[in-house]
């Protein structure tokens, strides 16, 4: 190994042995100290809420021309986002403690009685790139459900990271617990991210919160166990039995109300029956709104003027101002252009048809499908999680976003009375 790469290793095994120790020690703090831990950092932001936002303009400073506006915007911190945040550790706090839950529990002719409880999976590793309130989130859930958490954000959101941080560690000192509980790496060099991916002794899971680019580095490399987010390659379905008033408001958010996001909407599909109607409002309403489109020969026979769509753009997680648009021919036919070219993230279904949306809704492998709302509802905080750190398909171990249960384990506990074998 080089010097370099002795160096990596030597700042990543400082790091996670000091993690380590943090982890045992929250493992075994009650619920009442790490819930402190998290309303002390929620304090803690508001009073540092300047500070945040000066780190954060000068990330937003040091950003290159060529980075789109819904890449800005993900990076962007305002005092409403900063606020969000610190509600979010609240909402955090306040939920049930993960920890210690009974799961199940049995007795068996021997005399002994069984159980399955929750505990902490131990030291997590979040990889995580232009969203810094991502760090806020995952040291939240971390902290509530007894882990201890290594942070690394992009390089485009470093100073935002360290001033988040720094509100993180004002919490756990408050409550008298291991600052090295909520630790970030100290450099955006991608031989750390290398480092971690190789540390199986060190780390116990690794989150990758990011582009697809990202997502498939972690995937290729890792030699630790890793809980994938999804790209948000999502579809909205439009069926003839929808409520056109509600299609337009539902797909308008569900696309615009914030485009950089894994929930955004980037295909719409929508049934040849309602198409001819339908279609040239929603491209009206969305257009005006800033929204261009790529769209196949059926679309365009009814709006001429929509460019037209390449087969890769189906296959497109715009994270931008753009939709994707194709007719379908009834329920198989959306489920069939969803299992060619979808994520398996957020699927939705507009229709007041029962049997069609129940056709639908059971049809997909995907980790979230809603029906009559919006796909940028699939968010933790929505889900009454309080906070996520990622959504994760149906081939983890978790579906849906992954909140505070999906950061457990569990142990089996065995109560005797004296019994031995013999």
């Amino acid at each position: 190994m080089s010097e370099a790469g002795e160096d990596v290793a030597r700042i990543l095994a400082g790091l996670a042995e000091k993690a380590r120790r943090a982890s045992r020690s929250l493992a075994r703090a009650s619920e009442d100290t790490r819930n402190l831990a998290l309303f002390e950092a929620a304090k803690a932001l508001r009073e540092r809420s300047d500070a945040i936002g000066a780190a954060n303009q000068q990330d937003l400073a040091g950003l290159s021309e060529d980075r789109n506006a819904a890449f800005r915007d993900r990076l962007t911190l305002t005092p409403e986002r900063i606020e969000a945040m610190a509600r979010g550790l609240e909402d955090v706090a306040r939920l049930p403690d993960p920890v210690g839950r009974i799961l199940a529990e049995w007795d068996r002719p021997n005399g002994l009685h069984f159980r399955r409880v929750a505990t902490p999976l131990g030291v997590i590793g979040m990889i995580y790139e232009s969203r810094p309130n991502v760090g806020a989130d995952a040291a939240a859930l971390c902290i509530k459900s007894g882990n201890a958490v290594i942070l690394r954000g992009g390089g485009e959101s470093l100073h935002s990271a360290r001033a988040i941080q720094a509100a993180m560690e004002d919490g756990l000192r408050a409550a008298g617990l291991d600052e090295a509980c909520v630790q970030i790496l100290p450099s955006a060099d991608r031989a750390l991210v290398g480092a971690m991916l190789q540390a199986s002794a060190l780390i116990d899971l690794i989150i990758p919160r990011g582009g697809k680019s990202l997502v498939e580095r972690v995937q290729r490399e890792a030699r630790v166990p890793v809980l994938s987010h999804a790209d948000g390659l999502n579809h909205t379905y439009v069926h003839a039995s929808a409520d056109p008033a509600m299609a337009r408001k539902v797909l308008l958010d569900a696309k615009m109300r914030r485009t950089g996001v894994c929930g955004a909407t980037e295909t719409l599909l929508i049934d040849a029956a309602i198409a001819p109607m339908l279609l040239p409002l929603l491209v009206q309403e969305l257009g005006a709104k800033g929204c261009s489109f790529r769209a196949d020969d059926r679309a365009r026979a009814i709006v001429p003027k929509l460019e037209a769509a390449r087969t890769d753009d189906f296959r497109t997680e715009w994270l931008d101002s753009v939709l994707s648009i194709a007719v379908v021919d009834g329920v198989e036919d959306a489920l069939d252009h969803i299992a060619r070219h979808g994520s398996s993230h957020t699927e939705a279904i507009i229709a007041e048809d029962a049997e069609a949306a129940a056709e639908f809704l059971n049809g997909t492998d995907s980790a979230v499908v809603m029906w009559n709302a919006s796909t940028q509802f699939c968010d933790g905080g929505e889900f009454g999680f309080g906070a996520e750190i990622g959504i994760a398909t149906g081939r983890m171990h978790a579906r849906g976003p992954v909140g505070l249960e999906q950061l457990t384990c569990y142990r089996y506990e065995v109560i005797g009375t004296g019994q031995v074998r013999g």
